[in-house]
């Protein structure tokens, strides 16, 4: 409904013409210059861009050509980006771009590869690097995450003690951790990916062993959704993204909206983060613009703010 003070202002007819607009960016919200602002830029002819927040993608993987990735990421506002492919790959991206970015270290890789890429993921092919050498690197401040965590396409839990001397290094350095959770998509080449190793529920005992861990549910844990919500109700440093199901060639727009109205309603409005997995991002930053139950704060909470906070150092 459009507010009293809106209709007092402005003609209808005007207000029809933004309607949108006021409804995407929460401009009722707003004070008048900010709506007055939008109405001129509208009536001369101009658009209004409406990927001109501020937005840090939490999760994308490296592409054949990085500069077309990364000129599309800046040109939808991202101003940082947490990166997580093969390490040589990766090393391709360091120090030349104006986005920042964040480089995780991605493991364990089923018969020492990248899904769906089939890239080895170290130099040696090897499925685990050696914990030395990734202790060197953090140090070195060559590495500022672990994830993707792989464990569901390795076919072991994300709990796993294969996997602690990683998660130890990470609380140890305050390092966050990113874990795949949820479904995939086909041609992965992974024969141990297990559907059922991809609840969040599945995380608890990792969390119990490294209570300081930052973690993160990448996807949300999506379709364990309720799993998601069980931990992160009951353990506070555990945050997720919303990669792959603000996709709507993924998840249907329906669908997206009744998850994210989960969340927001379980009182996770601090802990979600945007993340595109390489997908088309403005559709995901339309998907979430299109939420008509965020605040402009909550939205921007999303967009960067809670992401900031989580991958503080």
């Amino acid at each position: 409904m459009i507010s009293s003070d809106a209709e007092f202002c402005y003609p209808p007819f005007l207000l029809l013409y933004c309607h949108r607009y006021f409804r995407i960016f929460n401009l009722y919200e707003c004070d008048y210059m900010k709506r007055l602002k939008l109405i001129i830029i509208l009536l001369l002819g101009g658009t209004y861009d409406s990927y001109s927040q501020k937005i840090f993608d939490t999760h994308i993987h490296g592409e054949a050509k990085p500069d077309l990735q990364m000129q599309q990421l800046a040109g939808a506002g991202v101003y940082k980006a947490a990166i997580s492919t093969s390490w040589d790959l990766q090393n391709t991206y360091r120090d030349k771009y104006k986005t920042e970015l964040l480089f995780g270290l991605m493991l364990a890789c089923p018969n020492g590869k990248v899904p769906y890429s089939g890239q080895p993921c170290f130099s040696n092919g090897k499925d685990l690097p050696d914990i030395k050498w990734v202790e060197q690197l953090i140090i070195a401040k060559k590495i500022d995450f672990i994830g993707e965590v792989l464990s569901q396409y390795y076919g072991i839990s994300p709990s796993d003690k294969l996997l602690h001397p990683y998660y130890a290094l990470a609380e140890k350095y305050n390092l966050p951790v990113g874990i795949h959770t949820g479904l995939a998509g086909p041609n992965h080449g992974s024969p141990n990916f297990r559907v059922s190793l991809g609840s969040p529920i599945l995380m608890e005992e990792l969390i119990i062993k490294f209570p300081k861990l930052k973690v993160w549910i990448m996807h949300t844990g999506y379709p364990f959704l309720a799993d998601a919500i069980g931990v992160m109700s009951v353990y506070r440093n555990v945050y997720t993204d919303i990669s792959a199901i603000s996709n709507p060639y993924i998840i249907p727009k329906k669908e997206f909206y009744s998850i994210m109205k989960k969340l927001i309603d379980a009182g996770f409005e601090d802990r979600l983060m945007f993340g595109s997995d390489n997908g088309d991002i403005k559709q995901a930053i339309e998907s979430v613009n299109n939420l008509d139950f965020l605040s402009t704060a909550q939205r921007e909470k999303i967009f960067f703010k809670n992401a900031e906070v989580f991958f503080k150092k």
